[in-house]
């Protein structure tokens, strides 16, 4: 999952206005227990100084055909009043389609991998994707995201279960946990809205982080033109033959 700034035009939907930091489904399995954005960004944001930066139709398909290699989808957000969108890979989860879904895990900002809660074997399938598509990526470079399906399914202590035993690989992989429903819409807006938010701060920060750098950088180069002035000329009779400013 990748994001970008997305140019101005038609309002996004009341869902998709995020002015919040959303929370998370579980603080048991859990990225960033925090309740509001990063000082830096709400700044950046107020000023409308982020830079380059900047669900899907909200239809369950009871005949939904299952992903043929890789899905594609823009998703459109209003983040604490900028636009944002998301860029969303479905790579398909058969084991045939692998050589092909590894070469869009590269330069992702978000992993998430699903499993479905009412058959606890896929669960342990999940390790084996994130492993996969957390060597395309540098350490630390993306969120984690496992996520339950079929929440609808389930209920109970068969839930409480089914939840207990995600949590713990979710804490293992150093990955967030949610249990959603397509079919229902349970948690399905908030979940996106916390990948979305959590995509954003960190874009935002690395822009941040590139600009200042690039600043120093252009400072570094005026000291060094400055050693080149004719002060220095002045000096070069020391033995050092090294300037000052």
């Amino acid at each position: 999952m990748r994001s970008s700034l997305m140019p101005l035009g038609p309002p996004v939907s009341r869902d998709r206005v995020i002015t919040s930091f959303p929370k998370c489904y579980m603080p048991d399995a859990c990225l960033q227990l925090k309740e509001h954005f990063h000082g830096q960004v709400s700044a950046a944001c107020q000023r409308r100084n982020t830079g380059t930066v900047g669900f899907c139709k909200n239809v369950f398909d009871r005949d939904y055909k299952a992903t043929i290699g890789v899905d594609f989808e823009i998703e459109r957000f209003e983040i604490a009043g900028v636009p944002y969108s998301l860029q969303i890979w479905d790579t398909a989860g058969q084991e045939k389609f692998k050589c092909i879904a590894s070469a869009y895990y590269r330069g992702a900002q978000v992993i998430i991998t699903a499993f479905d809660l009412s058959d606890v074997q896929t669960l342990e399938h999940t390790r084996q994707w994130l492993e996969d598509a957390l060597r395309e990526n540098e350490p630390g470079s993306c969120f984690v995201f496992l996520v339950g399906t079929k929440k609808d399914l389930l209920s109970g202590a068969a839930c409480e279960q089914a939840e207990a035993e995600a949590v713990r690989l979710a804490n293992e992989l150093q990955a967030e946990y949610w249990s959603v429903s397509a079919k229902t819409g349970e948690n399905v807006k908030a979940f996106f809205s916390r990948v979305a938010a959590l995509a954003f701060e960190q874009s935002v920060l690395q822009d941040l982080e590139r600009r200042s750098s690039a600043r120093l950088q252009v400072g570094d180069g005026d000291l060094i033109r400055m050693e080149g002035s004719p002060a220095e000329t002045q000096e070069s009779k020391s033995p050092s033959g090294l300037g000052c400013c």
